[in-house]
């Protein structure tokens, strides 16, 4: 009967190994997590910036529809209907251009090491009745993951 309870009194906790078992599967998890977590948080900060560039898009599309084709002089944001110091910056987005072409530009910040400073550029592009426009996505310099550009803008060239 007393072997029994000191028995019982030794097996009580866990192991070593089994503790170790269990840092290692906890390791392994993090260095697999963590690196998408951090993707996760750039494709939404990225999702936040095109949001805030989709009013920017409706306003030059409406104008280039209205006028032929034809975008007005660069940063005209008044003619675009909007504030005349152009649209608010945001977390993501430090200043907006646009071109006399119509070109949208979006100079990103507080992304990630890799991204800020970096502008997004969205040209239009019209069709022979200028009724549709599309968009494609321009990157001023290369960014750390061109995949992740993609995810959220769609085909992107220069990243």
């Amino acid at each position: 009967m007393k072997s029994m309870k000191m028995m019982k009194k030794a097996q009580q906790g866990f192991t070593l190994i089994e503790l170790m078992i269990v840092v290692a599967i906890i390791g392994i998890l993090a260095a697999v997590a963590i690196p998408q977590y951090q993707n996760y948080v750039t494709r939404a900060k990225l999702a936040k910036v095109n949001s805030a560039v989709d009013a920017v898009k409706l306003a030059m599309a409406e104008y280039m529809q209205n006028n032929a084709g034809s975008a007005p002089a660069a940063d005209a944001w008044t003619t675009l209907g909007l504030a005349s110091s152009g649209p608010t910056p945001t977390t993501e987005v430090e200043a907006y251009h646009t071109t006399d072409t119509g070109q949208i530009q979006a100079q990103l910040r507080n992304i990630g090491t890799g991204y800020d400073g970096v502008s997004v550029n969205f040209t239009p592009s019209t069709g022979t009745d200028a009724t549709a426009i599309t968009w494609a996505v321009s990157c001023s310099a290369t960014v750390p993951s061109a995949a992740i550009m993609t995810k959220v803008f769609g085909p992107v060239t220069g990243c």
